[in-house]
C-alpha cells in the first residue's frame, strides 16, 4: 500500500504515483459547524479525510506570556506569544484585529532578540502557538512525540512549520511599520529576517536532539502579497528578504529536506526569485488574487511544485457543477508529471457545509487518479 509519505515525496520530485496527494486546513468556526452537520468528534478531520501530510507548528516566538487584557460576551483582547495585542471574537472565527506591537525601535528589537532562545518549553508548545484560542491546553512533549512518532509509522508526510520573513515581523511591527522600514531602515529589518532564520534552524535542531527527528519537509509561512499585487517590490525582496530565504533553503536542502512556502496573495512577480532562493513548492495559490495553477504549472512546472489553487468560493456555491469543473479542469493540467498537491486556495471557511466539503474530497479522489 502506498503511504502519504511516498505519495508526497513522489510528486515533490515531479513523479506520478497513484493519485494526487491531499491536505487542507479549516477555520475553527468551520469545524464547529461541521460537528453539527455530522463530522465525528472522536477523530481529527485530517484522519477522516485521509490527508497525506500533516503540519507541525514550532514555537519560534519570543514567548511573551499570553495575557487577557479585556473580555466580554462577544470579544476578547489579549497579548499573544509574539508580543502583539489583538482583538478577536470569542469563538476565534475571524482574522483578529491587531492593536499594538512589541517593537517600536531598535532598542525594542534588541530586547526581543534576547528572548529568542531554545528552551524546553518550546517542546510543549507544538501546535498551540498559531491557535489563537488560549483556552486550549498544551500537550506535554512526551505526548506530542508519541503522537507524531505514531503518525510517522503510519506513513504520514510530516512537515516542520514556522513563520519567516515579513510573515514573521508583521507580528513584531505591524504591516504599515515594516513596509515603511523596508524603505527607511532596511538593515535593521534584514537583521530581523536573518536572526529569525537562524533561530528557526536552532529550534529544528533542538527538536531533532529531543527525538522529533523524522520530518519529511519544512513548511514556511511568509505572506508577501495581497489580492492585487505584491506588498513590496521584487527588488526589495531580492535585496532584503532573499538572503535569509536562501540561507534557510540551503540548510534544509543540505540535510535532504524539501522546502514548501506558504504565501497568500498575488506573488507571481516573485516566483523567479523564489526558485533561485531554493523553494521547492508554493502554496496556497489564491484564485481571487490571480494565482492560476494551470498557468503557473505551464510556466514554472519544471522548477516548482504547486499546492492548492482550488477556489473555496466554488466549494461554497450551491451549484455543485462549479466545484466539479474547478477540480476536473485544474487537475488535468496540474497533476501531469507530478508536482501537484491538492489543497484549497485558502483555509476552508464556515460557509462551506460538511456535505459540500465531502463532495470536494470525492472529486479530488476521482480526478486525482493517475
Amino acid at each position: 500500500m502506498i503511504t502519504g509519505r511516498q505519495r508526497v515525496n513522489s510528486v515533490l520530485r515531479h513523479k506520478e504515483i497513484d493519485t494526487v496527494p491531499k491536505y487542507d486546513s479549516f477555520w475553527n468556526s468551520t469545524i464547529k459547524r461541521w460537528y453539527k452537520e455530522g463530522l465525528r468528534k472522536d477523530k481529527p478531520a485530517s484522519d477522516i479525510f485521509e490527508y497525506d501530510m500533516e503540519i507541525i507548528y514550532a514555537d519560534t516566538s519570543p514567548q511573551y506570556p499570553r495575557l487577557i487584557i479585556e473580555e466580554n460576551e462577544e470579544y476578547i483582547v489579549e497579548r499573544l506569544m509574539w508580543g502583539e495585542v489583538v482583538k478577536n471574537h470569542k469563538d476565534y472565527s475571524t482574522t483578529p484585529q491587531l492593536i499594538s506591537y512589541p517593537i517600536k525601535n531598535k532598542k525594542d528589537w534588541d530586547y526581543l532578540k534576547e528572548k529568542l532562545v531554545v528552551n524546553e518549553s518550546r517542546l510543549d508548545n507544538i501546535n498551540t502557538l498559531f491557535n489563537l484560542n488560549a483556552s486550549i491546553p498544551n500537550k506535554s512533549w512526551t505526548s506530542n512525540l508519541e503522537e507524531y512518532r505514531s503518525k510517522h509509522k503510519k506513513g504520514i508526510f510530516l512537515c516542520f512549520m514556522a513563520h519567516i520573513g515579513v510573515g514573521l515581523v508583521q507580528h513584531y511591527l505591524g504591516s504599515p511599520r515594516y513596509l515603511e522600514m523596508m524603505a527607511t531602515e532596511p538593515k535593521l529589518l534584514m537583521d530581523m529576517f536573518l536572526t529569525q532564520a537562524k533561530f528557526v534552524i536552532e529550534v529544528f535542531e533542538f527538536f531533532a536532539e529531543k527525538g522529533l527527528n523524522f520530518f519529511d519537509a519544512v513548511f514556511f509561512a511568509n505572506d508577501m502579497g495581497y489580492r492585487n499585487n505584491l506588498l513590496f517590490s521584487p527588488t526589495m525582496y531580492k535585496e532584503q528578504i532573499f538572503p535569509a530565504d536562501k540561507q534557510i533553503c540551503n540548510y534544509f536542502h543540505g540535510i535532504g529536506l524539501p522546502v514548501i512556502l506558504h504565501s497568500d496573495g498575488d506573488i507571481r512577480k516573485l516566483i523567479p526569485f523564489l526558485i533561485e532562493a531554493g523553494f521547492d513548492c508554493i502554496q496556497p495559490l489564491e484564485v481571487k488574487a490571480g494565482m492560476n495553477v494551470i498557468e503557473l504549472k505551464k510556466q514554472y512546472g519544471d522548477h516548482l511544485s504547486f499546492m492548492g489553487g482550488i477556489d473555496v468560493r466554488a466549494m461554497a456555491d450551491s451549484d455543485t457543477n462549479k466545484i466539479e469543473q474547478e477540480i476536473k479542469n485544474k487537475f488535468e493540467i496540474a497533476k501531469k508529471g507530478g508536482g501537484y498537491i491538492y489543497c484549497s486556495d485558502h483555509s476552508i471557511p464556515e460557509n462551506v457545509s460538511f456535505s459540500q466539503y465531502n463532495r470536494v474530497i470525492e472529486l479530488v479522489d476521482k480526478y486525482g487518479k493517475y
